[in-house]
């Protein structure tokens, strides 16, 4: 099945000046059963994606690359879990439409060419015979490495649009082959800054929750705003930390403070990439550990490496706090279903880097879906920053105040 990914990786930028009004594009939730969400391969992807693993070990498939979208809910059970988020890209004059992956964890921008030999019939392809604004590069191939395998392909240009907001001449690669390696080129995200297409240099996030007795495949999965923020869907102010580091290769933030139950855990404050595209919450093993130990009767997972257990009837009240307000996330999301068919114990949505290989510069915590969809997430480019505010009750929260009391760990 061919994906896109849109890029979203932060870059230095200079000062904006005002253009159009933000634009509020709804996201796309879809539910499905036929495949049961795999906490072993989730973990895996995310020790891919961000280099935690050697790259002689990825496992070589004869299909597209795999990468996050929509929400994808998989089984009944883990239905509030498997979060992926979605949106339309139309490229050239034709209007050849492509869904994306709203994943601020990725630059790559890619989609299958009507020459591709590994891609399924029933994928949108591009028919780069039929865009008059269509330029192909003389550069050499490139490729792209997932979890799940790898592409190649070709070095491309053309008109893209998404929300109204387009860009005359965006790079991407088209996909023609499996290989491996990493694609650089300008993202979207970017080329619509120096464009001065914003009159905000910000992009928020609401990423809704499924109810869990929802029967139809594709369902409303929030909203993702360009140019600005909603205003209906967060009460109060957004606390926005700056960036850690001065160029940043993720959207960064240091986690400083996790509270169980109301107490502080120690931990050692580290960088987080806060990650639309990744579903969990990852993290080092002895920080996840003293959570985790926080939790009664919970204890290591010995059927999921590097994942917790506990009683399915707990509740795991937790939030993160990462140099400002301290962010509650709901026991529902805490909680990604019994660690097998009918164990009274289920997984922890916190899970650790088991098996990874660290590096500098690379996070040591991957901030995902089971954290985000519990606040109004804002990316903002200048200056370099994250922000978080509580939901408005539109958007399910409580409209009230986010931050919560902690009592320090002894």
């Amino acid at each position: 099945m061919s994906f896109l990914t849109l890029p979203l990786l932060l870059f230095a930028l200079s000062s904006l000046s005002l253009a159009v009004d933000p634009i509020h594009i709804p996201l796309t939730r879809r539910l499905t059963s036929s495949q049961p969400f795999d906490p072993i391969k989730e973990a895996y992807k995310v020790k891919v994606k961000y280099d935690f693993i050697d790259e002689s070990s990825l496992l070589r498939r004869g299909t597209s690359a795999g990468i996050p979208v929509i929400n994808q809910a998989r089984s009944a059970s883990h239905s509030l879990h498997q979060a992926k988020y979605q949106q339309t890209f139309v490229l050239n004059f034709r209007a050849q439409t492509f869904t994306i992956v709203l994943d601020t964890g990725s630059s790559d921008l890619w989609f299958a060419s009507t020459s591709c030999q590994i891609c399924r019939t029933n994928a949108p392809l591009f028919q780069t015979a039929i865009s008059q604004s269509f330029r192909a590069s003389t550069d050499p191939g490139v490729t792209i490495t997932y979890a799940s395998g790898a592409v190649k392909g070709a070095i491309g240009s053309d008109k893209v649009t998404m929300g109204g907001f387009t860009i005359s001449s965006q790079t991407f690669v088209v996909v023609d082959s499996a290989t491996s390696d990493i694609l650089q080129a300008t993202p979207f995200w970017q080329a619509l800054l120096n464009d001065k297409k914003f009159s905000s240099p910000d992009m928020g996030f609401w990423l809704a929750k499924a109810s869990p007795s929802s029967k139809t495949t594709e369902v409303p999965g929030g909203v993702f705003t360009l140019g600005g923020t909603n205003s209906s869907l967060y009460s109060g102010s957004i606390d926005f930390q700056k960036l850690p580091m001065s160029t940043p290769s993720f959207w960064l933030q240091n986690l400083t403070v996790v509270t169980v139950g109301g107490r502080s855990v120690q931990i050692a404050s580290g960088l987080s990439a806060i990650d639309t595209g990744t579903t969990l919450i990852v993290g080092p093993s002895t920080d996840v550990a003293a959570i985790w130990a926080a939790v009664p009767n919970s204890s290591p997972s010995e059927i999921v490496e590097g994942f917790f257990r506990f009683p399915c009837t707990a509740h795991v009240n937790m939030s993160l706090s990462f140099g400002g307000k301290a962010w509650p996330i709901t026991p529902q999301d805490m909680n990604i279903g019994p660690e097998t068919t009918g164990s009274s114990f289920c997984l922890g949505a916190i899970n650790t880097m088991a098996g990874a290989v660290s590096g500098p510069g690379l996070p040591s915590w991957i901030i995902g879906d089971t954290f985000l969809k519990n606040v109004y997430t804002v990316f903002r480019a200048s200056p370099p920053s994250v922000g978080f505010a509580q939901l408005s009750t539109l958007a399910g929260g409580t409209g009230g105040p986010s931050s919560v009391s902690v009592i320090p760990c002894n």
